[in-house]
């Protein structure tokens, strides 16, 4: 059965009839015309898919598969949006999913890092952050900083931690943060949140989906 996670940015698939390694491709490189899977959630997942898994509702199947705790806070950053749930011994307790105040962060971040030719893995945690709300109306801030002086690493770095802060606010500040997405991957992102936090990389929502296939075959 293939499975697909339809990020605007990227795509993954699972293919659970052939391996269990999902596949990481460019949203720009899917061949629109003649993609056809069994179950999809993200971005576009409706035009591509039999059967189509609301992406809350992937995420949450998805951290209760993959986490152990029965009380936990999962909190999903990706290319345009983020969202987060929460456990409560098992039972879902609260959610949330900000498309607006969210816009494009995931993406904004890898722009900068290639547009200002920047490696996050090299840069230290800044003390301080930009009040970042909105990836997009966010990067005002980092030209400002610019002109008056800071670097353009520096100016990224706060840049980069003001979106950390703004989503672990958004998820209401838990004591530990499960995180999901691409996001997972930056090192000054994740080091940016006040709080513990245990990355579980992209494929969360496929384990979701997954999970969604053996309740469909149950």
């Amino acid at each position: 059965m293939l499975l697909a996670d339809f990020g605007t940015s990227y795509c993954k698939l699972l293919d659970t009839d052939l391996t269990e390694k999902p596949t990481l491709i460019a949203t720009t490189a899917i061949d629109r015309t003649n993609m056809h899977v069994d179950i999809a959630t993200g971005h576009n997942g409706k035009r591509y898919a039999k059967q189509y898994v609301n992406e809350l509702t992937a995420l949450a199947r998805g951290g209760l598969s993959l986490i152990k705790e029965r009380t936990f806070t999962l909190l999903d950053c990706g290319s345009r949006d983020i969202k987060y749930v929460r456990y409560d011994n098992g039972k879902i307790k609260d959610m949330g999913w900000n498309a607006e105040c969210g816009a494009s962060m995931g993406f904004t971040i890898e722009l900068l890092e290639k547009y200002y030719e920047l490696n996050f893995s090299d840069m230290p945690i800044p003390k301080s952050s930009f009040s970042i709300t909105c990836g997009v109306l966010g990067m005002s801030h980092i030209f400002d900083a610019v002109v008056s002086g800071q670097s353009e690493a520096e100016a990224v770095a706060k840049f980069v931690k003001g979106i950390a802060l703004n989503a672990y606010d958004f998820a209401k500040r838990p004591e530990k943060i499960y995180l999901s997405g691409g996001l997972c991957d930056n090192p000054l992102f994740v080091g940016s949140f006040p709080c513990s936090v245990v990355t579980l990389g992209r494929y969360v929502l496929l384990e979701g989906l997954r999970d969604s296939m053996r309740c469909n075959s149950a």
